[in-house]
């Protein structure tokens, strides 16, 4: 996809079923959520009011108008000395992966970081889920934790990958 058709904005209210149905989108393949089972916007309501453009900003990727993608820099731990930390989240469209919209919300997060007092971004990946471990890593992040076994999907136990890199 040329980045120049690749918008990105405040995410809105109005953008939040396009947000959950995206979500919703990577649950089935267990790679990419904990989540096992669709999520509802009416139970998305709190999370999406969470993410406030002065400290947890949160912005959905347009092309020709439709959003195609999210990414949300969220709270990582609640205590005071966390709060120039964020955990990073993108989502994409399945129509619009593997065209770099990825990689562009992942810049489109970190060069907007700073507005919101954030200099750390970390991400938690599924262990499996390699594709999302090559685009952190070529982006210049590091693995910085490993915690083994700890999600279980059916029959399948995996590892969740602690990736982070500091802005500043």
């Amino acid at each position: 996809m040329d980045k120049d058709l690749v918008q990105f904005r405040l995410a809105k209210r109005s953008d939040l079923p396009a947000i959950v149905a995206i979500y919703n989108q990577n649950i089935a393949s267990h790679l990419v959520t904990a989540d096992v089972k669709p999520v509802t916007v009416q139970q998305r309501e709190p999370w999406f009011a969470a993410h406030t453009p002065e400290k947890w900003p949160m912005w959905v990727a347009t092309t020709r108008g439709k959003v195609v993608g999210w990414v949300s820099l969220s709270q990582w731990n609640k205590r005071a000395a966390y709060d120039g930390t964020a955990e990073i989240s993108i989502y994409i469209d399945a129509a619009a992966r593997g065209q770099h919209v990825g990689s562009l919300a992942v810049k489109w997060a970190e060069d907007h970081a700073a507005a919101a007092k954030i200099n750390t971004i970390i991400t938690l990946i599924i262990g499996a889920n390699k594709p999302s471990i090559g685009l952190f890593t070529k982006l210049g992040y590091q693995q910085w934790g490993l915690l083994p076994r700890v999600m279980r999907f059916t029959d399948v136990d995996q590892d969740l990958v602690l990736m982070g890199k500091t802005l500043v």
